[in-house]
């Protein structure tokens, strides 16, 4: 688990301070070590969590004859068996690390090798027979990578940080990555809040070449997943093997691991599967609001952790404790996203970090087996909203901030762009077989844009700004593609979402713990948002030069007023605080680091 930044330029040599400069922007990802390749136009960081071979997975790697050059930040966990594979043809290893076998499974299979790999990644291979680079990113979209071209070359990099360092310019906002962060809590697909850089798909690999990008190919879709045609009993002894199989492979560490367990079935059926694999007690963590409005889940946590004998610790956070930690939030996310739970998961990474490296979470389950209610919505409703936004399939139509606050709020940019915030749902939604069963057909959505773009970014980045690596068994690709395939009454029955996973976690879980009422996890930041502090916020977005040029000085008292009279909106004028704030640290300031507990109110005055 690592971070990566590299350019290959097309006229003039790669610039070592500035992949220096990248290194240094990702130091938080990697506080174990710092690697460079340099020559020619074409320069590769690499900045080190030890988490396998700790004394000689040092990275760039390069194969036994020097002609390919590695850096990747993730990690393989089918590394065992496919290293014996590749030895069985003759492939000579230097290292123990689980990221080589990469090197010799494209110089076995070629461009196609990555079909072989198993895991989380985000990799830049170097080819310099062939003066080639390709980037690959893996199938979920676990491990984050960015891309940059311009008439000079292309520029990649973990994070948008890093590629800041290296382009040495100001970044610009796009105002299509705006929209989309304002009313759906995230960028999506390629667009980010930056002009001109954008993501690598999950599933995606790019070449590149002296003249630039040469192609850019998907290898991996939810697209052409066949349906399951067993029965429901053959269907879970099908998958109580798959899944042991994960948690095998998943396992596969030299430092110590525990899990973030809350209370729901999800993250107390992980640790179910870790009591039984693992010889010692399960590290694991909890967070909870007291005295707030929201539900605490933290006493069926604390029955689940007891039950498996767990080492189990409580994270009690008050108001003072979650709000000082925004301003790190939002420059660990980085590409920015409004989720309130970056705020407890960054408090916990940064309190796990003490004991730990690895940390397994529950990320997925949701998606997988249709845990959300949306999913059952009545067939009326998503067809009214298919007929208010064409090719949607009526999924994923709602806007956090309504008609009449757009108008008001927005300035004239925003409003030339204003209805760009459907675009990446309709693109997958319209991608996506016809043949494919809409029940899939809204996960597979899910999958591409929310799992990927908010969920799995706060997985990633508010992890690794504390140096702790996240793993995600239920995104394991074989999972989510014998989750796809179920038939949708296998996963839904009446109101009752995920009925697959809950009746295979009978076979591990107390029965109270799989069918109780899922309460969610909520952060309570409407309890937050009054009072004086609403008055501060407000007088501090007037005068922040991020909002001043996006935004309507007059629509903005509005909303705050409109918060005043108990008219929720707190959704909007949270994402306008986390933008203000992301504006100066990237924007107006250098992005340097802020402590880790900062008044986020005054760092806007700084």
């Amino acid at each position: 688990m690592c971070g990566i930044a590299g350019m290959f330029l097309k006229h003039e040599a790669a610039d070592g301070a500035r992949l220096r400069a990248a290194a240094a922007a990702l130091a938080h990802r990697g506080p174990d070590g710092q690697g460079m390749f340099l020559e020619g136009g074409v320069g590769m960081a690499h900045t080190r969590l030890s988490i396998i071979d700790l004394a000689h997975g040092g990275q760039p790697l390069y194969s036994h004859d020097d002609q390919l050059v590695l850096v990747a930040n993730g990690e393989i966990y089918n590394y065992v068996e496919l290293r014996r594979q590749l030895e069985g043809a003759g492939h000579v290893f230097a290292t123990h690390s689980d990221c080589e076998t990469a090197l010799y499974a494209y110089r076995q299979w070629g461009e196609g090798f990555v079909d072989a790999l198993y895991g989380m990644f985000a990799l830049a291979l170097y080819d310099r027979s062939k003066e080639q680079l390709l980037l690959v990113r893996d199938r979920l979209g676990i491990k984050p990578l960015f891309i940059q071209s311009d008439a000079q070359g292309v520029y990649f990099g973990s994070e948008l940080k890093a590629l800041f360092a290296l382009r040495a310019q100001r970044p610009q906002i796009d105002p299509t990555g705006l929209v989309q962060y304002l009313q759906n809590n995230f960028t999506s697909r390629a667009t980010t809040l930056v002009a001109g850089i954008e993501r690598v798909l999950p599933g995606e690999a790019v070449l590149i070449g002296r003249a630039g990008i040469i192609k850019r190919w998907q290898y991996w879709t939810p697209n052409e997943i066949a349906p399951f045609s067993g029965s429901e009993a053959e269907a879970m002894e099908q998958f109580e093997q798959l899944m042991r199989e994960v948690m095998r492979i998943h396992l596969r560490s030299d430092v110590p691991i525990g899990l973030f367990l809350s209370g729901g079935v999800d993250s107390a059926a992980l640790l179910a599967l870790l009591h039984q694999q693992c010889d010692a007690p399960v590290r694991t963590y909890s967070v909870g609001f007291p005295d707030s409005s929201v539900a605490n889940e933290l006493a069926a946590a604390e029955r689940i952790a007891k039950q498996f004998n767990a080492r189990h610790t409580v994270l009690e956070l008050d108001q003072a404790a979650l709000l000082h930690a925004l301003p790190y939030s939002v420059w660990a996310a980085d590409d920015l996203m409004g989720d309130y739970a970056n705020l407890p998961v960054a408090l916990l990474a940064q309190r796990a970090a003490r004991d730990l490296k690895v940390v397994f979470s529950g990320e997925g389950g949701d998606e997988v087996f249709a845990g959300y209610a949306r999913y059952r919505a009545p067939r009326l409703k998503r067809w009214l909203k298919q007929l208010a936004w064409p090719g949607s399939g009526g999924f994923r139509m709602s806007k956090t901030i309504a008609s009449r606050w757009e108008r008001r709020l927005y300035g004239a940019v925003l409003h030339a762009h204003q209805d760009s915030w459907a675009e990446p749902f309709i693109a997958c939604w319209q991608g996506l077989p016809k043949s494919m069963p809409a029940l899939a057909r809204m996960q597979a959505v899910d999958i591409q844009t929310w799992l990927a773009d908010d969920l799995l970014v706060k997985a990633d980045r508010m992890l690794m700004a504390w140096g702790v690596e996240g793993r995600v068994p239920f995104l394991d690709h074989r999972i989510v593609e014998f989750g796809l395939s179920l038939p949708a009454a296998m996963k839904i029955e009446g109101k009752t979402g995920k009925m697959f996973l809950r009746r295979w976690a009978q076979r591990h879980l107390p029965m109270d713990h799989v069918w109780g009422k899922k309460r969610g996890f909520t952060v309570p930041v409407a309890d937050w948002l009054k009072g004086p502090l609403l008055d501060e916020l407000e007088r501090s977005l007037l005068r922040s030069a991020g909002v001043q040029e996006w935004f309507e000085p007059q629509g903005l008292r509005a909303l705050c007023a409109r918060q005043r009279e108990y008219h929720d909106q707190t959704q909007p004028l949270w994402r306008l605080w986390q933008f203000a704030i992301w504006h100066r640290l990237f924007i107006a300031g250098a992005g340097a680091e802020p402590a880790a507990q900062a008044d986020p109110i005054a760092i806007l005055a700084d």
